[in-house]
């Protein structure tokens, strides 16, 4: 097993719980797991043991939302993804833990601000009609291929974008369970092709799946009686902090 502190056990174990609240409760929420994570570990060490974390959220999630999907909004997706996907793998296969360190700091700090730049936005009906379009499909699209290769950072990219075009809360649910499932799975050669799937990291990631489980069936259970504000407010300040760790 990967030789850490207690704490940093104790760390990743609450980041699991996170993971799973995250599939189940909270879309976007997944960054402050991202941040401890990236934190604790190596930074590309941290982005492959975290997705097989990711994975099995993601299955949880299914079960819960996946007949909600809304595929057209999927399909107009995809090539961006694809594009930002590739961008995304040739960043974190040539660049070193530091700079993945860097990056992954400034990714959580622009997904936070990019979060609170949307909140911003609710309350107003002038929508753009731009944003329901390929234009916008092609930007957030790319965008969250790239944050979610090197970062697995791309939720709050994706609930930009639902809550653009006023996807509907089930519709939501379930067609970001789909998105992060399909891309969650496809990047798995992609990172093996570049060693970061090692006995270690595998081990580590069966001793936080059972976590993974508790927290997504907590999730379920909170998404119907607790408040989404407080919940939110909590992960941007624990990640505010995480990301600042990171950079410096």
């Amino acid at each position: 097993m990967i030789d850490l502190a207690p704490w940093a056990w104790l760390l990743l174990g609450l980041a699991a719980l996170f993971v799973g609240l995250a599939k189940t409760a909270i879309p976007g929420g997944g960054i402050l797991p991202v941040a401890i994570f990236a934190a604790v570990l190596p930074a590309r060490t941290s982005t492959a043991a975290l997705l097989l974390l990711l994975i099995v959220g993601d299955a949880f999630a299914l079960i819960a939302y996946r007949r909600h999907a809304h595929w057209p909004t999927l399909l107009r997706l995809a090539p961006a993804v694809v594009a930002g996907l590739l961008i995304g793998f040739a960043f974190l296969a040539l660049g070193d833990d530091q700079v993945v360190r860097r990056a992954i700091g400034v990714i959580l700090l622009a997904m936070i601000a990019v979060t609170l730049w949307r909140r911003s936005r609710q309350g107003r009906a002038d929508a753009s009609s731009a944003e329901h379009g390929i234009v916008a499909a092609s930007a957030y699209g790319s965008l969250a291929g790239f944050t979610t290769m090197v970062a697995n950072a791309a939720g709050p990219v994706m609930s930009m974008y639902f809550l653009a075009k006023r996807t509907p809360v089930q519709v939501f649910l379930g067609t970001s369970a789909w998105f992060f499932a399909i891309v969650n799975l496809a990047k798995v050669p992609f990172l093996a092709g570049i060693g970061l799937f090692d006995a270690e990291t595998l081990f580590m990631d069966a001793a936080f799946v059972p976590l993974v489980i508790i927290g997504a069936f907590a999730g379920l259970w909170l998404a119907r009686r607790m408040k989404q504000q407080v919940f939110d407010r909590i992960v941007i300040v624990l990640t505010i902090i995480g990301a600042v760790y990171l950079l410096f």
